[in-house]
């Protein structure tokens, strides 16, 4: 499949996800803060596809990662209805859909940051290239949760949805935890599948 198509595709995938998650959604502030990443990334793919197209990997992983978020925003992360399902399974305290959505705040840039590395700067895999690939993971977590504390600071209660701490005191720790765990599981799983495709990077192939 080519680059263009697999673009396509993704594009059809988020825009009915949208159309889903937007119906109704549980908050429409929040459901704004939620896909507020996916309007920004959705142009910005279509923008680059022939300057810039990513692997397939980095591309899938963009767009579940979008799908992940949708139906955050259509429910909050604390009111998934999946989350409860695990919640109730693993016999757990909360709705863990909140810690999965910070997982993928690691797993899926991981491999984005490292493909844009390593084709826009001198840097060639290894333990350096790991390193800054998971501390710039840390460093775009550190700032959604920034961006979480402006926004718990501008709205006040409206922010409670957003934030979706569940009463858990730590939830900004845990946060930061989940993303350091899903960027250090991302690059020891998906590494060898990256620089298979990274070796056949071109506009012809991709």
């Amino acid at each position: 499949m080519t680059h263009a198509a697999r673009l396509s595709l993704l594009s059809a995938s988020w825009l009915v996800a949208l159309v889903w998650s937007g119906w109704a959604p549980f908050d429409r502030a929040t459901w704004w803060m939620e896909v507020a990443p996916v309007l920004v990334a959705l142009p910005v793919l279509w923008l680059t596809r022939r300057s810039f197209p990513l692997t397939a990997l980095a591309l899938t992983l963009i767009g579940f990662h979008g799908l992940v978020l949708m139906l955050g925003g259509a429910y909050s992360y604390a009111r998934v209805p999946l989350g409860f399902a695990v919640q109730d399974w693993l016999d757990l305290a909360r709705n863990p859909y909140d810690r999965f959505g910070h997982l993928m705040q690691g797993f899926v840039p991981a491999i984005v940051l490292r493909e844009l590395l390593l084709r826009l700067s001198p840097l060639r895999p290894g333990a350096l290239l790991a390193t800054l690939v998971v501390a710039s993971c840390l460093a775009v977590s550190a700032l959604y949760e920034l961006i979480e504390f402006g926004a718990a600071m501008a709205l006040g209660q409206g922010a409670d949805e957003f934030l979706g701490t569940q009463g858990d005191s730590w939830d900004t720790q845990w946060d930061m935890l989940m993303c350091l765990v899903g960027a250090v599981a991302s690059l020891a799983l998906l590494t060898p599948m990256h620089e298979r495709q990274l070796a056949k990077v071109s506009p012809a192939t991709l």
